[in-house]
């Protein structure tokens, strides 16, 4: 693990067990995240794009353990967890922390949810919302409380006055404001950007997006941003890792996965880009048939059912998570030989 590394993510699975008959026995598991490989370095944003139901969220989550990870390992570099506890050099196994060191990493691990109207309290004002972390964490309370509530509302676009006012009073983007409050109130390192601007409109989406830029270099933050817009994880990320049927598939810098994909499922996202020119016509990749189950994944390479490159290895072997070089990571067996393009012109 660098030095510069936060987060370092080895082979993290997640199965949710289907349970059948009187007894409730496990029959099979939906493998929502299915031994994924990553790193993320300290103040920069990785993307980690993808389909819905391709387990994007379900990795975030269970990074920051409010899913319970079914096996891997989960290295986190916290600042007070090292402090407190002369943590070793490659950081925390956040999936093998205790009850209590999981208090701990909660401050230095938050998340901003992908639904502004379900993720807030209705029955608590926005001071109380901002401000329970410091009570959980018995970090603040009284005036002291209330000034460091104004203190991270200032710093997202809100005012003293909103304190006071309960979440039905705002707009999705001020209330997508509200919860990058509370997750910064606790001044962690690590933030997962759960689809934050998924559920607003695209010109306050722009608004937000370039809040979170703002905050990330004002307080030094580390994101994971997942997302299913690619024009979105281009304009905010430095890599970005692309994820199908549980699995990473391609994870590179974000200029170069655009530039030079390497794996027939990211050029094929990468083509259903919106060009902002009228005049240009560009051809999308289609992609044929529906996504798999994840109760029962195809063998081999999970992508190969829908993929019009694939060969006979592909249907019979599992492809391997290479470098090709410049921490360029992908999984596909021809990677190599093809040249794909990210948008053809007709």
């Amino acid at each position: 693990m660098e030095k510069n590394v936060l987060l370092q993510v080895e082979g993290l699975v997640k199965h949710f067990p289907l349970r059948k008959g009187t007894f409730r026995r496990s029959k099979a598991a939906v493998r929502a995240v299915d031994g994924i490989d990553l790193f993320i370095r300290e103040g920069e944003t990785l993307g980690l794009v993808g389909e819905s139901g391709c387990g994007k969220t379900t990795a975030g989550r269970s990074i920051l353990r409010l899913l319970e990870p079914t096996a891997g390992r989960i290295l986190f570099r916290s600042r007070r967890m090292a402090e407190a506890m002369s943590a070793g050099a490659e950081g925390v196994d956040v999936a093998k922390a205790t009850p209590r060191q999981m208090h701990a990493l909660r401050r230095d691990m938050q998340i901003i949810f992908q639904d502004p109207y379900s993720s807030l309290n209705p029955r608590m004002t926005v001071g109380a919302i901002v401000g329970e972390p410091l009570l959980v964490h018995n970090l603040a309370r009284g005036s002291a409380r209330e000034d460091r509530v104004l203190e991270v509302l200032t710093a997202v676009g809100l005012k003293a006055e909103h304190m006071k006012r309960y979440p039905h009073e705002f707009s999705g983007g001020q209330r997508q404001r509200i919860g990058i409050a509370r997750a910064l109130v606790l001044e962690p390192q690590l933030v997962v950007c759960d689809e934050p601007v998924s559920a607003l409109d695209v010109s306050i989406q722009a608004q937000v997006l370039n809040l979170l830029e703002d905050l990330q270099r004002e307080f030094g933050l580390t994101y994971l941003f997942v997302a299913h817009n690619l024009s979105v994880v281009k304009h905010i990320s430095g890599r970005v890792a692309v994820m199908y049927l549980g699995r990473i598939v391609e994870l590179a810098s974000t200029e170069r996965l655009f530039a030079d994909p390497r794996h027939p499922y990211t050029e094929a996202l990468v083509s259903a880009v919106p060009v902002p020119e009228p005049d240009i016509t560009v051809e999308r990749i289609i992609l044929e048939g529906d996504v798999p189950s994840p109760v029962n994944p195809p063998p081999g390479c999970h992508f190969h059912p829908r993929c019009r490159y694939a060969i006979e290895t592909c249907r019979t072997q599992a492809p391997t998570y290479r470098d090709l070089g410049e921490e360029h990571f992908v999984a596909c067996h021809r990677s190599e030989e093809l040249r794909l393009q990210p948008a053809r012109s007709k």
